[in-house]
């Protein structure tokens, strides 16, 4: 069976340019969108086992969508595009769950055999909480007929959480995941924002959900 990728790209021209070389390539391409929203509402009809993101989307950030889709329980591998190759923002690619990271303008061939590399690592599905569901472009987490902002900050540590249920998570790697890379963040400022995002599931009716495991992280069960 072919391999299936999904691409996530908003440059019509270089879209098309992946969708027909991969093809050629005997890849699959069930999924080929311009933006974050399209691709979450494809995301439960189609099972890609690759993604190729553009951090740049029009409506969210690349790094916040992969988020999002980790939440959600998709692990599979997650490659993202970038005119921006600095070490601080592939630090922070990596540290929202990206898995390869290839800087533009790059060569085709190149991405397809990191797709391949990628591809034979794979990735296992994982499921998320029933019912919760994070959008990175509103930056709301939704529960039933309910709906609550987050701030951006918010809405990094929460999709950390939510895609590691049932893991403890030390604090440093939410820190990692929800600000720029050699942010100065003191324990109290984390311990601040778990504090307003227990109040904001509670208010959706997931109370007790986050808990604290003293002197290494938190957790969602």
């Amino acid at each position: 069976m072919a391999p299936s990728v999904a691409i996530v790209e908003d440059d019509p021209g270089l879209r098309q340019v992946l969708s027909r070389g991969l093809r050629e390539e005997g890849f699959e391409v069930p999924v080929c969108v311009s933006n974050g929203s399209d691709l979450l509402r494809r995301i439960d009809d189609a099972t890609p086992e690759v993604f190729i993101v553009d951090i740049g989307l029009p409506d969210v950030d690349g790094r916040d969508l992969c988020l999002a889709m980790r939440s959600r329980g998709v692990q599979a591998p997650v490659l993202f595009l970038t005119a921006r190759g600095g070490i601080t923002d592939r630090l922070a690619g990596f540290h929202s769950g990206a898995d390869d990271y290839l800087p533009k303008p790059f060569h085709f061939d190149e991405l397809v055999l990191r797709l391949r590399a990628l591809l034979r690592r794979g990735g296992a599905p994982r499921p998320a909480p029933v019912g919760l569901h994070l959008d990175p472009a509103a930056h709301t987490l939704r529960h039933e007929d309910r709906a609550i902002m987050l701030t951006p900050t918010e809405f990094r540590i929460l999709a950390t959480l939510l895609a590691r249920r049932g893991e403890v998570v030390r604090r440093h790697s939410l820190i990692n995941a929800a600000w720029p890379p050699g942010a100065m963040v003191h324990d109290n400022t984390l311990d601040a924002y778990i504090v307003r995002l227990r109040r904001k599931l509670t208010d959706i009716g997931q109370a007790g959900l986050l808990t604290t495991v003293r002197g290494v992280g938190y957790s969602i069960t």
